[in-house]
């Protein structure tokens, strides 16, 4: 295999609160999002997510990068439960950082942000979905972020 493939799996939105500030810990300045709610649809799945476990413990790293550990809970528009865990990077100039941390608009171009999703259900429709690997590319607006997710093939 010389290149790479995907298929799209999903796009996600997520409502985004304010950010709760933890400040800074021996590891670094530590954000909170929390998700009050969402969807996702593509052509195998969609549905909503779910507000009651959805967050993010955005790590803010010397570097000027952050790193995202995110817990959500999707529900299937036929009510299948599954959750989503996902690990990322976004980077960008400490300019457009200082813009995002703002809540100001800025366009996914001028800064990078990826993630690893990986799922898992109980439901015999949707198991396959716990054996695959998928990447994401998003975009944060001022109260929200959606992705792009892919399975990689």
């Amino acid at each position: 295999m010389t290149e790479l493939k995907s298929r799209h799996l999903f796009t996600i939105t997520m409502k985004l609160p304010p950010t709760m500030e933890l400040g800074d810990t021996p590891v670094g300045k530590r954000r909170i999002f929390t998700v009050s709610g969402g969807q996702f649809a593509g052509d195998r799945l969609r549905g909503e997510v779910l507000p009651q476990a959805g967050s993010d413990l955005l790590l803010v790293r010397q570097d000027g990068s952050a790193q995202q550990d995110v817990r959500l809970i999707l529900q299937t528009d036929d009510g299948t439960l599954i959750l989503m865990t996902y690990r990322g990077v976004r980077h960008a100039s400490p300019e457009v950082n200082a813009r995002i941390a703002r809540g100001e608009a800025v366009g996914p171009s001028e800064y990078y942000l990826r993630t690893a999703p990986f799922f898992e259900t109980a439901s015999p429709k949707y198991a396959w979905l716990n054996k695959i690997v998928s990447v994401a590319v998003g975009e944060r607006q001022p109260d929200a972020v959606t992705y792009e997710v892919f399975e990689i093939l």
